[in-house]
Protein backbone atom coordinates (compact mmCIF):
# COMPACT_ATOMS: atom_id res chain seq x y z
CA UNK A 1 0.00 0.00 0.00
CA UNK A 2 1.37 3.35 -0.47
CA UNK A 3 -0.24 6.78 0.26
CA UNK A 4 -0.18 9.67 -1.52
CA UNK A 5 -1.73 13.22 -0.88
CA UNK A 6 -3.53 15.52 -4.21
CA UNK A 7 -4.53 19.37 -4.34
CA UNK A 8 -7.75 20.71 -5.85
CA UNK A 9 -7.74 23.31 -8.57
CA UNK A 10 -9.96 25.61 -6.76
CA UNK A 11 -10.28 28.71 -5.89
CA UNK A 12 -9.65 27.58 -2.18
CA UNK A 13 -7.11 24.15 -2.98
CA UNK A 14 -8.09 21.20 -0.40
CA UNK A 15 -5.66 18.81 0.30
CA UNK A 16 -6.52 15.16 0.06
CA UNK A 17 -4.69 11.54 0.90
CA UNK A 18 -5.32 8.65 -0.56
CA UNK A 19 -3.80 5.35 -0.96
CA UNK A 20 -2.97 2.55 -3.47
CA UNK A 21 -3.02 -1.02 -2.86
CA UNK A 22 -1.31 -3.41 -4.38
CA UNK A 23 1.41 -3.57 -6.48
CA UNK A 24 -0.26 -4.00 -9.41
CA UNK A 25 -2.64 -1.56 -9.05
CA UNK A 26 0.55 1.27 -8.15
CA UNK A 27 2.09 -0.06 -11.60
CA UNK A 28 -1.03 0.23 -13.57
CA UNK A 29 -1.82 3.63 -11.85
CA UNK A 30 2.40 4.74 -12.32
CA UNK A 31 1.67 8.49 -10.55
CA UNK A 32 4.13 10.99 -10.87
CA UNK A 33 4.08 14.15 -8.85
CA UNK A 34 2.89 17.21 -10.83
CA UNK A 35 0.57 15.28 -12.96
CA UNK A 36 -2.79 16.67 -13.33
CA UNK A 37 -5.47 14.01 -12.58
CA UNK A 38 -8.56 12.62 -11.70
CA UNK A 39 -9.12 10.02 -8.86
CA UNK A 40 -11.97 7.27 -8.59
CA UNK A 41 -11.72 6.29 -5.20
CA UNK A 42 -14.25 4.17 -2.12
CA UNK A 43 -14.48 6.09 0.77
CA UNK A 44 -14.61 3.55 3.97
CA UNK A 45 -15.08 4.25 7.51
CA UNK A 46 -13.85 2.17 10.80
CA UNK A 47 -13.37 2.70 14.28
CA UNK A 48 -10.89 2.96 16.62
CA UNK A 49 -11.20 3.63 20.62
CA UNK A 50 -13.80 5.41 19.81
CA UNK A 51 -13.36 7.85 17.14
CA UNK A 52 -13.92 7.40 13.56
CA UNK A 53 -11.37 7.26 10.62
CA UNK A 54 -11.81 7.15 6.89
CA UNK A 55 -9.64 5.61 4.56
CA UNK A 56 -10.15 6.73 0.68
CA UNK A 57 -8.42 4.08 -1.69
CA UNK A 58 -8.03 4.90 -5.07
CA UNK A 59 -9.52 2.26 -7.68
CA UNK A 60 -8.69 4.47 -11.01
CA UNK A 61 -7.29 7.32 -11.87
CA UNK A 62 -7.60 9.11 -15.24
CA UNK A 63 -5.11 11.28 -16.83
CA UNK A 64 -5.76 14.71 -18.00
CA UNK A 65 -5.89 15.47 -21.94
CA UNK A 66 -3.04 18.17 -22.83
CA UNK A 67 -4.32 21.29 -23.44
CA UNK A 68 -7.75 20.27 -21.96
CA UNK A 69 -9.01 22.42 -19.02
CA UNK A 70 -8.71 20.87 -15.51
CA UNK A 71 -11.53 18.92 -13.99
CA UNK A 72 -11.90 21.15 -10.60
CA UNK A 73 -12.05 24.49 -12.49
CA UNK A 74 -15.17 24.20 -14.51
CA UNK A 75 -15.83 26.42 -17.48
CA UNK A 76 -17.60 29.80 -16.95
CA UNK A 77 -21.20 29.48 -17.63
CA UNK A 78 -22.94 32.48 -20.58
CA UNK A 79 -24.78 34.03 -18.04
CA UNK A 80 -25.48 37.54 -19.20
CA UNK A 81 -24.82 39.95 -16.17
CA UNK A 82 -27.49 41.52 -14.29
CA UNK A 83 -28.56 45.10 -15.78
CA UNK A 84 -27.60 47.99 -13.83
CA UNK A 85 -30.05 49.93 -12.17
CA UNK A 86 -31.62 53.28 -13.81
CA UNK A 87 -30.13 56.99 -13.17
CA UNK A 88 -31.69 58.45 -10.66
CA UNK A 89 -33.12 55.49 -8.83
CA UNK A 90 -32.42 53.51 -5.59
CA UNK A 91 -30.18 50.60 -5.82
CA UNK A 92 -29.86 48.49 -2.91
CA UNK A 93 -26.54 47.98 -1.24
CA UNK A 94 -25.93 44.39 -1.29
CA UNK A 95 -23.72 42.83 1.85
CA UNK A 96 -20.43 42.12 1.08
CA UNK A 97 -19.31 38.79 -0.39
CA UNK A 98 -17.50 36.46 2.21
CA UNK A 99 -13.99 35.32 1.06
CA UNK A 100 -13.45 33.27 3.48
CA UNK A 101 -13.70 29.64 2.76
CA UNK A 102 -14.90 28.20 6.32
Amino acid sequence: MQEFVIETIEQYPHKCMFSVFGEDRLREMNIQVGEVMTVSFDIDAREYNGRWYNDLRAWRVSREVQGAPAVGMPAPADIPAPAAPAMGGTAVASEPEDDLPF
